[in-house]
């Protein structure tokens, strides 16, 4: 369970709720049974649900370890908050635990507020590095953006927009490629495509406004291409999310956030998802955020959550594929 003071807890309850998700998976919930029936109340939902800990194994019902951590009269609504904080992301420690020892075979959470996870995790930078602070990851990890049948993954992150070009390298882009295109295949996509944007204006209009793609993006690109990976542009960036499926594209590699996010949440906002990928298992979550805004009015939308869940499902399955 996410933030407790925006839409997670109605998403949660809505989540479990829906027969297609319970077919497609088994779960075990971490969070407080109070906020989660406060959820129910809010989404009209009605849930049936087997106590147990984080040893017990779903069955037919999902599993709710109730860590009886929040008391509802302490959540302040639509407000970022330190008890927020700590709720939210102690349910994501104990996932990502259980997911790390082999017991379960993906994780999703419903949206976490960044604020109130600084609150209770000052070291808290994103997702990626609570994850690899919890689990003692070093490897390679990186968050994609899914919309549909489209994937968007990124060269740099949360960076200034200041320090974007000198954080380009040609080994960055190649990285970068070799990661999607793994995820790719993990998600069920045998054979990736991936078309990659420029960092300037028009891809810099032959050096006109920029030579970062004569001189880093394209020799990265033609090199991932030589070592086998089925890679295309680079290609404007106002127009590569149109060019992509045109040309058989599943993903689109950008230079940094915005590039490839302004885009994605354009084309579908309450459908996107966004994917941890490099980490032993993927984890997965709507892209849109807490929504103060709505929250406790029941009419979030479940959308980007169920597609989430589904994606984790799909990935599973996959993984446990060869062991079963």
């Amino acid at each position: 369970m996410g933030d407790p003071a925006g839409i997670s807890p109605e998403l949660t309850a809505r989540l479990l709720a829906l027969d297609e998700l319970r077919a497609a998976a088994r779960f075990v919930v971490f969070g407080d049974r109070r906020i989660l029936d406060a959820g129910a109340r809010t989404a009209a939902v009605t849930l049936d649900l087997e106590a147990g800990t984080g040893e017990t194994v779903p069955g037919d019902r999902p599993v709710l370890v109730d860590l009886g951590h929040l008391d509802p009269a302490e959540v302040t609504p639509r407000e970022a908050t330190l008890a927020g904080g700590r709720f939210a992301s102690e349910n994501f420690r104990r996932a990502l635990r259980l997911a790390a020892a082999g017991g379960a075979d993906a994780v999703c959470f419903t949206p976490f507020n960044k604020q109130a996870m600084r609150y209770a995790y000052p070291g808290y930078d994103d997702e990626i590095r609570f994850v690899a602070d919890v689990i003692g990851w070093s490897g390679a990890a990186r968050e994609f953006n899914i919309l549909d049948t489209i994937w968007n993954a990124r060269v740099t992150s949360h960076i200034p927009l200041s320090a974007v070009a000198a954080a380009i390298t040609a080994d960055g882009i190649r990285a970068e490629l070799a990661l999607t295109a793994g995820c790719l295949r993990a998600s069920g996509i045998d054979r990736p495509r991936i078309a990659v944007a420029g960092l300037n204006p028009h891809a810099g209009d032959g050096g006109n406004f920029g030579r970062e793609e004569i001189e880093v993006i394209g020799p990265a690109v033609h090199a991932a291409a030589a070592e086998g990976l089925d890679v295309v542009g680079p290609y404007p960036a106002d127009t590569v999310f149109l060019r992509a499926p045109k040309e058989g594209c599943h993903a689109v590699l950008t230079m940094y956030h915005d590039q490839g996010q302004i885009a994605m949440k354009l084309m579908g906002f309450d459908r996107g998802v966004t994917m941890l990928g490099g980490f032993p298992f993927p984890i997965c979550t709507p892209a849109h955020g807490t929504a103060y805004d709505i929250a406790g009015k029941g009419i979030a939308d479940i959308g980007a959550s169920r597609a989430a869940v589904l994606l984790a499902a799909r990935m599973a399955a996959r993984r446990r594929a060869p062991a079963d």
